[in-house]
């Protein structure tokens, strides 16, 4: 569990190093906004969510720890060589390659985390494991942003991509591939069902469809302000790189991670009986946090901003967890790479592949009248209309959750 947890760290550090660097990459090769977003997000997630299924169909039939461990040293070349990038362009060929081997990690970690845990301990499995999230973006932040200022931002790419490659050596030689079913004592026909007996399985669950729209749109606004959070403070605050790294990097390491920990940890403790309370009370916490975040868009002053952004950090983490112990609860033995894979495709579609652009895409649309604070009301624009529909969602997938998990051994 820890080196999985470790693993999807270099996961995160190696996906997010990027945005502490987007100031110094605009200024170098002169794009406006909504190309810094479609770097940020789309060249990323198009290929990250294409390539995830199909990874996930062969996690369901082969050994998932060396699906992983080759997965890790794809993208930790590519990170490397992202370095290297003589134009925008050759950066967006080799972002597209940190996705293609990024696709490989979650569907197959998803699955053997549900073989080590049962369903009782499972959200909070999946909040230890997310806890690589926010190790992840604190390390991209404090080395990224140092390493930007100081010494270049290609070389932050070399500095986070190279150690990954041994990585891949460690989980190759250290993990143990799980016995399929172990954590449940769930009998493994051995016959993993294809694509689209599974996609039909889940899209029949009323409560996956809600979730999983509830998820995407929770990670649009998550996406948005974490790959656009420098660019505000450096332009709304005039602050350092160096300076603004180190503290978005203990902000998104410390509260990031007690909020993806505390999700699954509230989840499993209100859902021991009914899972419809846990998925209600995430509703709340997004709604919250839209409240919470409009007051960090709006400070005066930068360490206004940076101490109010604390709160909401926590309590908008609190949803993933819950959502990828949930998927995994509610499929069949042999559909659990394939059903992380799925949920991880609408999340990231809307969350990844549309948040930084369409983000960007406003504060262009806003810059002849806002100048340097556009992008300012592009965040709290989308943070305000996007968490209180999240919320909505949740709350809908939970009138319906108890009962799609009654059905979930129907193709063991």
């Amino acid at each position: 569990m820890v080196v999985l947890a470790i693993v999807y760290m270099f996961n995160f550090v190696d996906r997010q190093i990027l945005s502490i660097l987007l100031p110094a990459i605009r200024d170098e090769f002169q794009v406006g906004d909504t190309v810094l977003g479609l770097l940020a997000g789309t060249a990323f997630a198009l290929f990250y969510v294409i390539l995830g299924v199909p990874i996930a169909q062969l996690a369901d039939r082969v050994n998932r720890r060396n699906l992983i461990a080759a997965a890790v040293a794809i993208w930790s070349g590519m990170t490397a060589l992202s370095g290297l990038a003589a134009n925008i362009w050759h950066l967006v060929l080799a972002r597209i390659g940190v996705g293609i081997g990024e696709a490989g990690c979650s569907p197959p970690a998803h699955s053997m985390i549900a073989d080590l845990y049962p369903p009782e301990r499972r959200s909070s499995a999946m909040g230890f494991y997310t806890l690589g999230i926010s190790a992840g973006i604190m390390l991209a932040y404090l080395a990224g942003g140092w390493v930007a200022q100081n010494i270049g931002w290609r070389e932050a790419f070399f500095i986070v991509g190279i150690p990954g490659l041994l990585l891949a050596l460690v989980v190759r030689f250290t993990l143990t591939e799980p016995r399929r079913g172990a954590s449940e004592q769930r009998t493994d026909s051995g016959e993993p069902p294809n694509l689209l007996l599974v996609t039909t399985f889940l899209l029949a669950r009323r409560s996956f469809l809600y979730m999983a729209i509830a998820a995407g749109l929770s990670a649009f606004v998550g996406y948005a302000i974490i790959n656009f959070m420098p660019s505000f403070i450096v332009r709304s605050f005039n602050m350092e790189v160096a300076v603004l790294g180190f503290w978005l990097g203990l902000i998104y390491g410390i509260a990031g991670g007690f909020g993806f920990f505390m999700g699954g940890y509230f989840a499993d403790h209100f859902g021991q009986h009914n899972h419809q309370r846990a998925l209600a009370f995430i509703g709340l916490a997004q709604a919250m946090s839209a409240i919470l975040f409009a007051t960090v868009f709006l400070a005066p002053t930068v360490m206004w901003c940076l101490i109010l952004l604390v709160v909401p950090t926590v309590t908008s983490n609190f949803y993933l967890a819950p959502v990828l112990s949930q998927t995994q609860s509610l499929v069949s033995l042999r559909m659990r790479a394939v059903a992380s894979s799925l949920v991880l495709l609408i999340i990231n579609v809307i969350g990844l592949a549309m948040g930084p652009p369409v983000t960007g895409l406003i504060s262009d649309v806003l810059e002849p009248g806002f100048g340097d604070e556009s992008m300012r009301y592009s965040l709290l624009i989308v943070s305000a209309l996007l968490l209180p529909a999240a919320a909505w969602c949740y709350y809908q997938a939970g009138r319906s959750i108890d009962a799609d998990l009654q059905r979930a051994d129907e193709h063991d």
